[in-house]
């Protein structure tokens, strides 16, 4: 059964009210190619809000991470330390340059890289650190920027659900010496398919312009700073039309409006469902003091793998959609391939069978958020 077909659905994107206005101007203007008006608006004001040194749209965000592992000039044997609970181009980017992941468990609690069992896994092949906001929830950043300024080893935030969130009051993309972000129309902002790269690293940023025109200093060109380009570097198509950076600029001018509604659903639920779940077990999103989310997603730790599934039917049975998360890569059939970990990654194994994401979207309405926490506080399938 389709997403579509439910009355409630797990996401649905919406419009933040200039969308239309602001693509009808780019086609005015006879520019939907990349690195249009609308394209330098968006990495503006992203500079702007996080206090990165660049900014640079790109197709997606497994686009972005794979611009990271260019610019990390990875070889074959390299490896590359990340967790395993986390979506498949967080592995995959730095695979196409000959890499091995080597998967790291999470934390109990936020579900974040477990920064304690790093060090174990560091090794003279080690390249970088790649850590992964999950839901937002900021890692522990200070303990892993100090980890890594010992081992001279860049980090790389995989924010695609972190986007203004924060961890000790400094946005989430801005500690690592770069950043993927995602405008997937899962994501509170949204272009339907988009990404950004985050330059923190200053030196890095000629060559990541170079990579993202197809390897090219095509921007230079444009920029009058040469009279012709030519191909310099590795790299490929990883610019956005302008088109979806006209319906990415209206999402990201109101990104504060969109937060706030997310972030109502989110406490709707986290209040009403605190009670029901303590008493049955089930585990809710834990956000440290010190960390800001940015009302990503909500989701479930059901007790066991069989009280998620039957969860997961009764919301179904209702028209209700929730559905569960990140397979672990270290026993995918490509993590086993090309990846390396230490032994099982228990916290990783029992999370991943028995997480839950209900819906949340910021159109969800107060009457399908009620229906939702009403078939969760009558399940009985435990």
């Amino acid at each position: 059964m389709k997403p579509t077909t439910y009355a409630i659905p797990f996401n649905r994107p919406g419009l933040a009210g200039r969308e239309f206005r602001y693509m009808a101007a780019a086609l005015r203007r006879g520019h939907i190619s990349g690195d249009g008006i609308f394209t330098a608006r968006c990495q503006a004001l992203l500079e702007r809000k996080l206090g990165v040194s660049k900014a640079l749209l790109t197709t997606s965000g497994t686009h972005a991470l794979e611009m990271a592992a260019l610019l990390l000039d990875l070889q074959p044997g390299d490896e590359v330390l990340l967790p395993s609970f986390t979506f498949v181009s967080t592995a995959n980017a730095f695979v196409l340059r000959g890499a091995r992941p080597v998967f790291v468990d999470i934390r109990p609690d936020t579900l974040n890289l477990d920064e304690s069992l790093i060090e174990a896994q560091l090794t003279a092949r080690t390249r970088a650190i790649v850590v992964v906001h999950y839901a937002g929830v900021g890692c522990e950043m200070e303990a892993i920027l100090k980890l890594a300024r010992r081992y001279r080893l860049p980090v790389i935030e995989d924010n695609a659900h972190g986007l203004f969130g924060k961890y000790r009051g400094q946005p989430l993309g801005s500690f690592g010496a770069l950043a993927a972000q995602s405008f997937h129309e899962t994501k509170n902002v949204t272009c339907g398919e988009g990404g950004a790269l985050l330059l923190n690293d200053r030196r890095l940023i000629a060559r990541a312009e170079l990579l993202r025109e197809k390897g090219t200093d095509r921007s230079r060109f444009f920029r009058g700073e040469v009279d012709k380009y030519t191909w310099r570097d590795l790299g490929s198509s990883y610019v956005p039309s302008d088109l979806l950076a006209a319906f990415l600029l209206a999402q990201l001018e109101a990104h504060r409006k969109i937060q706030r509604r997310r972030r109502h659903i989110w406490e709707t639920y986290f209040g009403r469902l605190r009670g029901w779940a303590g008493d049955h077990g089930v585990g809710l999103p834990v956000v440290p003091a010190h960390c800001a989310i940015p009302w990503h997603l909500f989701h479930l730790v059901m007790p066991t793998p069989a009280a998620r599934q039957a969860l997961l039917a009764a919301l179904r049975a209702r028209g209700i959609l929730g559905t569960f998360h990140y397979l672990p890569l270290h026993r995918s059939p490509m993590g086993r391939l090309h990846g390396r970990c230490g032994g099982r990654l228990p916290v990783t194994e029992q999370v991943s069978a028995r997480l839950l994401r209900l819906p949340f979207f910021a159109g969800l309405t107060p009457r399908g958020q009620e229906q939702v926490i009403k078939t969760l506080l009558a399940f009985k399938g435990w």
